[in-house]
């Protein structure tokens, strides 16, 4: 396959896959609908839009031609998603309650904190080769913890699932054992159950 066939197939599939990506960024508008509808952001998290937008910024300063030739199309698409991002977490900001809001503003502060440490390091401190290996392992590693975010809803609920759990269970070993051991002691150390205490009890008071 000669070098100019591989150029049509690597530009038709970039198109196809900015395509793919667009309508995946596009996605979160039925939540964000609601959310604007309602006013309020229920239960949802904003800490996968946060991610994700940071996770656009890194893929979109990689695919510049100064840090990795011929990826243009790499740029054009994550600086797509990283506006679209960007409009969604500010909107989760605005209806977002007090507490939530702070925590997310602070991790939107970090994520851009962060990106610019990567890009001014990329751009003055390393060159060539050793910048692009620099920009794609920072985008690889947090293109992972983007895909991991959504975990921070589910983390306390799959704790307190297994602490039920245990609890369930320690409730079905030990639910025969109800009761037993609280009678009185006999003289001769057996325990008494509560049936023999009445029938003593009531020969006692001279009762048969």
């Amino acid at each position: 396959m000669d070098q100019k066939t591989v150029h049509v197939f690597k530009v038709l599939f970039g198109v196809l896959g900015n395509g793919t990506a667009f309508f995946l960024f596009l996605s979160p508008t039925i939540t964000f609908k609601r959310i604007m509808r309602k006013k309020c952001t229920e239960q949802f998290s904003g800490i996968p839009y946060v991610m994700t937008m940071l996770n656009c910024l890194l893929y979109a300063w990689y695919g510049l031609p100064f840090v990795s030739a011929n990826n243009f199309l790499v740029s054009t698409v994550n600086g797509t998603g990283a506006a679209m991002e960007l409009i969604y977490v500010l909107v989760f900001i605005i209806f977002a309650p007090k507490r939530e809001r702070a925590k997310i503003l602070g991790l939107f502060t970090a994520v851009l904190a962060l990106f610019s440490a990567v890009a001014l390091v990329s751009l003055f401190a390393l060159h060539d080769k050793t910048r692009k290996l620099f920009c794609g392992l920072a985008a690889t590693v947090f293109a992972i913890i983007m895909f991991s975010s959504p975990l921070s809803i589910m983390i306390p609920n799959g704790c307190g699932s297994v602490l039920g759990a245990l609890q369930l269970i320690l409730y079905f070993i030990y639910r025969d054992n109800k009761g037993k051991g609280s009678g009185t002691t006999k003289p001769n150390g057996a325990a008494t159950t509560a049936d023999e205490s009445i029938t003593i009890n009531g020969a006692q008071d001279g009762h048969v």
